[in-house]
């Protein structure tokens, strides 16, 4: 899962590839039909001290193009001079190493590091230039803002990006009620993989809270303090243990062939204690009644 929002603006692309061939043409960027993408490693250095990784590459195919070309994710959160150079160094080296045309695609969270991002790289003299890169960018001046919940739940990835890339504009919650919303209709493990993918691209901690109020406005209904669907995952799982030890005291009590009292069932079903459970278990093995289970040493 991801760490950081950063992180989440192009990780998106790795959770679903083919999200590329369906958000650019809706962002107004032409992109050929492909009958494939396949990541490939990020790592683009050549020598050692001088490490250089771009954040996350594929390898796009499309009928009728062999080889097909590489398609390189940089998510941006603010303009950076050090970027142009480092962009420029990615496709270059691409191109040696893979002998195929490099696409550079930047995803930015902000118009103003959008428009940045769009401006072209020039390298050479003013009188010869050598080489310009043209960098394709998604941000939320060409995203599409998911607001309809219908919209969103036929298309949770883009849902998703729509909302890591809307995350400062003024209509934000609206699209995070729409993916909340769409995500209240789908298949638990799914539900819970893009609630918890989104919470944590958000970054922002108002968006944040925002989010966790509405997950617990619809279906996905947890408390807690981490990311609302690791707690959930979390809690389902001690109380699976709670669960298993409750049903082994009375077994061992039936085995034993002791009776239990459907007051003494309902205590034992309902702990939620592991430490106080365990030490049921551990008197269930010598009691003479069921009741004693409940009876402290220094009360026999």
């Amino acid at each position: 899962m991801v760490s950081t929002a950063h992180e989440a603006m192009h990780r998106i692309f790795r959770e679903d590839p083919h999200l590329f061939a369906r958000v650019l043409p809706r962002a107004g960027i032409p992109f050929p039909e492909a009958t494939s993408i396949e990541p490939l490693d990020t790592d683009l250095t050549e020598i050692r001290p001088v490490e250089r990784r771009v954040d996350s590459l594929f390898r796009v195919h499309t009928e009728g193009e062999e080889g097909g070309f590489l398609l390189a994710v940089e998510a941006q959160g603010r303009p950076d001079a050090d970027k142009p150079s480092s962009w420029t160094y990615y496709l270059a080296h691409l191109y040696a190493k893979y002998r195929l045309p490099p696409i550079l695609l930047v995803v930015c969270r902000d118009k103003t590091t959008a428009a940045w991002a769009a401006e072209p790289i020039r390298i050479g003299r003013r009188v010869h230039t050598s080489m310009v890169v043209f960098p394709l960018v998604l941000g939320p001046g060409n995203l599409p803002a998911i607001t309809d919940p219908e919209e969103a739940a036929g298309d949770l990835a883009l849902a998703v990006l729509s909302a890591l890339a809307h995350a400062k504009d003024p209509g934000h919650p609206a699209i995070l009620d729409a993916l909340a919303a769409a995500l209240s209709g789908v298949e638990r493990e799914q539900a819970y993989s893009w609630a918890e993918f989104t919470e944590t691209g958000l970054g922002d901690a108002r968006a944040r809270t925002l989010w966790r109020e509405l997950l617990s406005t619809y279906t996905l209904r947890f408390p807690g303090s981490g990311t609302i669907i690791e707690e959930a995952i979390l809690k389902g799982r001690e109380e699976g243990r709670e669960k298993a030890r409750a049903e082994d005291i009375l077994r061992v009590l039936r085995v034993r062939g002791i009776e239990v009292p459907d007051a003494v069932r309902e205590r034992v079903g309902s702990c939620v204690d592991l430490d106080v459970l365990g030490t049921w278990l551990d008197r269930a093995v010598t009691v003479g009644s069921a009741d004693e289970l409940f009876v402290e040493p220094s009360e026999a």
